[in-house]
């Protein structure tokens, strides 16, 4: 689906033109053509590839979607693939932006992505002298975007390895749920560490040294990109640092709590041992055993085991086994 569909001169927008037109503006001087499409089907790439001259490699890409950020160059132009991350009800929903950018024009293909990329637009709009530059500025100002919206997922990581950081030692039988939970955080933590890390690598190709001619005058831009990025990654190998270190004292909770367990049933089976002992000892019923044919004989049997087992309970009680 086409989302919009204009044409820029020296930094100000000229009209929003139709698609077939788009070759022709490409001949204009000063004049760079800025398309975004959403969820596009084959026959609208296709027609993009006309109109721009775009590689068949990086168009097969782009129709496939679900690909590893990336930059490739063709030729003067550039091919970047970036995954958008999204938060929806405690879940990541994972997109991806696919970006053609030339000498004048910027081709913007949004997938399996709810959020917009509208202020992007309006904010390069109301700065002509940034936008002036052209394609750098329009791809700096996307792939940006996108690495901002990673902050909020970065946050609800550290918050909620914080809620359960807070419970584990105050949850006895609940480990099991803990570790889950723990798990499923990991789970969400490498989805974005697999959308930062490779993105990094692209990036930093965008500034310093030989750089794409397209980027050229946006290198300070596409620099303090890869710095947040950094910074983005650093949080991340932090955070899965502590699941690692929570899961390993969960599971040493849950063995401590077991040990305890297992103490309790060696106390009781202790006590419950002594009645056997007694009980076999006077139920033999031989003729000359002592205490056989005294009237007291049963009642004294009885207060032994009782007595015995309750300084046995004391001694396993004050070694905190009970």
């Amino acid at each position: 689906m086409l989302i919009n569909c204009v044409a820029y001169q020296e930094g100000k927008k000229l009209c929003d033109i139709p698609v077939e037109d788009i070759s022709e503006y490409l001949k204009q001087d000063d004049t760079f053509v800025w398309v975004a499409l959403r969820d596009p089907a084959p026959a609208d790439i296709t027609l993009m590839q006309e109109e721009f001259g775009l590689h068949e490699l990086a168009v097969e890409d782009a129709l496939r979607g679900h690909q590893r950020p990336k930059l490739e160059e063709y030729g003067d132009s550039l091919f970047v693939v970036v995954q958008i991350v999204e938060l929806a009800d405690d879940e990541l929903n994972v997109g991806q932006l696919a970006v053609f950018a030339g000498e004048n024009y910027v081709l913007s293909v949004r997938r399996d992505a709810s959020q917009g990329f509208l202020g992007v637009r309006a904010r390069a709009e109301r700065e002509p002298h940034q936008l002036r530059k052209g394609a750098g500025f329009v791809l700096y100002a996307l792939v940006d975007a996108v690495v901002d919206r990673y902050f909020p997922v970065v946050d609800m990581l550290e918050s909620e390895l914080e809620s359960i950081e807070d419970h584990i030692f105050g949850m006895q039988g609940k480990q099991r749920a803990n570790v889950e939970r723990l798990y499923e955080l990991k789970r969400k933590a490498q989805t974005l560490r697999h959308a930062v890390v490779p993105l990094m690598d692209a990036v930093g190709r965008l500034y310093g040294g030989r750089v794409p001619g397209v980027v050229l005058e946006t290198q300070d831009y596409f620099r303090d990109v890869h710095d947040h990025l950094y910074r983005i990654a650093g949080r991340l190998d932090a955070v899965r640092d502590t699941i690692n270190t929570a899961i390993q004292v969960t599971l040493s909770m849950v063995a401590i709590e077991e040990n305890e367990v297992s103490k309790k049933l060696a106390s009781y089976a202790a006590i419950f041992a002594v009645f056997t002992a007694f009980a076999g000892v006077w139920g033999m019923n031989f003729e000359f055993m002592p205490e056989l044919k005294w009237k007291w004989g049963y009642p004294l049997a009885l207060l032994t085991m009782v007595g015995v087992c309750a300084y046995l309970y004391r001694r396993f009680k004050k070694a905190g086994w009970l």
